[in-house]
């Protein structure tokens, strides 16, 4: 297929943010447009995917859960209204996605992703800004799991990351790894950062046996965390995380409590140094901040987050802590986190149970 030239359909001139296939008025990147351009033809840096299944985010599936009382007719059908009329999956309440895999079907010639027709990928980049058509109407998913069975097509820009799925695992764990392989990475690159300056940080998980969660658990004892802690809801969850054997300490504690989940933190040995905040549910800001030592560091890595929250909350309480946005991209975050699953039995035991 040949690109359209900006001439024949008056749009902006190719751009490797995907800025060409905004249809909005105002000029904005892929994720903040209200509607993207999802024809199949391709610009010359592009990547069309056939996509076989998405991976909706944690924050995105449980809201379309609560909002339709656990219907999953009703969640598909939210699912597709909202694929069709935004020409990408963003949920509107969550402003969240998701991810997907698929097979490359076309390279445009000036691709710089290094991808070939036939490799079977992982999407790295959110399908909050990913042009997505389904063409079978999700007649294969039953709406009550993140992960859907779909058959369409995607389009990847010249800055879009995607990686091969590896040929050892099975493609629906490759994508719920790869889905929040930016967690563990950043995890070890900020316990490192400790390692390097000669201190062992007490490292707080908030959700712990979630997958970011368990993943990031891994990755701050790998980094040379000298504690963690792993923040899970109720007794249940406590015993699926102690089996893993990821947390020196697992605490059971509602992280939107901030005095419980304080408190709970410090009877398992914190403050602590690091706290990364894993839940898929909103107000848990404030807890993670009391949780966390002076001059220490919190990792937000929920798209439930309220960042002004973080902030406002953070400066009304005189706490001098250090706050992060895990954004989902750290260099060779997805082979990191592939490999922690292979090494680590309780990681790859937690996950193949969602699945």
């Amino acid at each position: 297929m040949t690109p359209p030239s900006d001439i024949q359909t008056g749009r902006r001139a190719g751009d490797p943010t995907g800025l060409h296939r905004v249809l909005d008025e105002a000029v904005v990147l892929p994720q903040a447009a209200q509607r993207l351009d999802t024809r199949a033809e391709l610009w010359p840096d592009e990547v069309r995917v056939r996509v076989e299944r998405l991976n909706l985010d944690a924050a995105s599936f449980r809201q379309l859960e609560r909002k339709h009382q656990h219907d999953g007719d009703a969640v598909r059908a939210e699912v597709l209204d909202i694929v069709a009329t935004r020409g990408k999956m963003q949920n509107p309440e969550t402003g969240s996605g998701g991810m997907l895999v698929g097979t490359v079907e076309e390279v445009g010639p000036e691709s710089p992703l290094g991808l070939r027709v036939g490799d079977r990928v992982a999407t790295l980049v959110s399908l909050t800004l990913t042009p997505l058509v389904v063409e079978d109407g999700l007649a294969q998913w039953d709406g009550r799991s993140e992960q859907v069975p779909c058959d369409g097509y995607a389009v990847l820009f010249g800055r879009s990351i995607a990686a091969v799925v590896p040929d050892d695992l099975d493609p629906a764990l490759s994508l719920s790894v790869m889905d929040v392989c930016g967690a563990p990475a950043l995890t070890a690159r900020v316990v490192g950062e400790y390692a390097a300056r000669g201190t062992r940080p007490t490292v707080a998980v908030i959700g712990g046996a979630g997958k970011s969660g368990s993943l990031s658990l891994a990755a701050a004892r790998q980094a040379g965390a000298a504690r963690t802690i792993g923040v899970v809801p109720h007794e249940a969850e406590r015993d699926l995380l102690t089996g893993a054997g990821l947390a020196d300490v697992v605490a059971v504690a509602d992280a939107r409590d901030p005095i419980a989940l304080r408190d709970a933190v410090t009877a398992a040995g914190g403050p602590a140094d690091v706290t990364v905040v894993c839940v898929d549910v909103p107000g848990c800001e404030g807890g993670a901040v009391l949780a966390t030592a002076d001059g220490g560091t919190v990792i937000f890595f929920s798209m439930a987050t309220s960042f002004s929250a973080a902030a406002l909350g953070a400066e009304g309480l005189a706490a001098d802590v250090r706050m992060l946005v895990g954004n989902g991209y750290v260099p060779g975050h997805a082979a990191y986190a592939m490999g922690l699953l292979r090494a680590d039995a309780g990681v790859r035991g937690l996950f193949e149970r969602r699945l």
